[in-house]
């Protein structure tokens, strides 16, 4: 298995964007499963779930990586899937959605960790528009980096990302200010 694996093409991140997928790969983070077992963690039968898999599987995903009698074990591809596809009409619900969640999630880290915030919608709205701005700036570098089929670890991505927000930093000055006002740090 891969740390990381970079998802640039369209149709593999509306193959992921699907609520069952993205669950069953969700499941696969914890450990490998076989169809039953996620079959049983989903409440859903076992061709739904194989048909999921299968389309996973597919699309570079998942992997299946033993066989237990007639039960085939299945694993992510990858620790970390890093989705950076370029705009494309069909993702860009999911894309969105994504961000909305990912920005509640940044919010509620920061709340965890004592920071009082001083007006949270803005703040959600705010670290929204900069993450899509990021990521939007940010897509040839990703996607050079994806073809060149570079195996990342989790410290390089970590890295890269660093990297790719710093060389957008003077551009994002204006909103990194507003930030900085409605979290009291």
């Amino acid at each position: 298995m891969r740390e990381v694996l970079i998802i640039t093409e369209p149709e593999k991140v509306r193959v992921l964007s699907e609520e069952t997928r993205f669950k069953i790969l969700q499941l696969l983070r914890d450990r490998p499963m076989t169809i039953n077992e996620l079959s049983e963690a989903l409440k859903k039968d076992r061709t739904t779930v194989y048909r999921h898999i299968k389309l996973l599987e597919g699309a570079g995903l998942v992997e299946e990586i033993e066989v237990h009698g007639n039960e085939r074990v299945y694993a992510r591809a990858a620790r970390i899937f890093l989705i950076k596809a370029d705009p494309d009409e069909s993702v860009e619900e999911f894309r969105q959605g994504y961000l909305q969640m990912e920005t509640e999630k940044l919010v509620q880290v920061l709340e965890k960790a004592g920071f009082k915030i001083k007006d949270r919608e803005k703040l959600k709205e705010l670290a929204k528009e900069v993450l899509n701005e990021i990521e939007l700036r940010s897509q040839p570098v990703i996607k050079r980096i994806s073809q060149a089929d570079i195996e990342l670890t989790e410290i390089e991505l970590f890295h890269l990302l660093n990297m790719l927000v710093f060389f957008q930093s003077c551009e994002l000055c204006k909103k990194a200010e507003e930030a900085k006002d409605l979290i009291e740090l």
